[in-house]
């Protein structure tokens, strides 16, 4: 198994965020590493979705769990290894949120492919989640 969590703290409420987060076709606004996002449904469990990074190949992922106002997780399933990340949302005890993501590559070949792709995958989670508080705190 490979892993990595990135957090950070807000002034944004939790709701200003999860609107953010579950307006899927606005991600691309707010999140550089998304040129185009498809889904096939509403942002709820067995969503499949296609995202698609400036200048590569579009990555298809399935929503698997929504905690509204909490969290979700989408995972990417390859045969041989899964990706999933959790993004979740903890209230601050003085106000404010607390921001998660959370991915692990598990899987016969996640071992093999973890310490290539996983620094791939996350490797722009600290700016993502900037960008996301800028857009909630906004």
């Amino acid at each position: 198994m490979w892993e990595y969590e990135h957090t950070a703290e807000t002034s944004a409420a939790p709701g200003a965020l999860w609107r953010c987060w579950s307006d899927m076709a606005a991600w691309p606004a707010w999140n550089a590493g998304i040129e185009r996002i498809e889904a096939d449904g509403p942002f709820a469990p067995g969503t499949r979705f296609t995202m698609t990074p400036p200048g590569d190949d579009p990555v298809t992922m399935t929503l698997t769990e929504i905690v509204p106002g909490t969290l979700f997780t989408d995972v990417m399933d390859a045969g041989d290894f899964q990706v999933t990340t959790v993004h979740r949302l903890e209230p601050l005890p003085a106000g404010g949120t607390r921001v998660v993501y959370r991915t692990e590559i598990t899987g016969p070949a996640a071992d093999r492919v973890g310490p290539e792709l996983g620094p791939a995958i996350t490797g722009d989670f600290p700016d993502v989640v900037a960008a996301l508080i800028k857009t909630a705190e906004g």
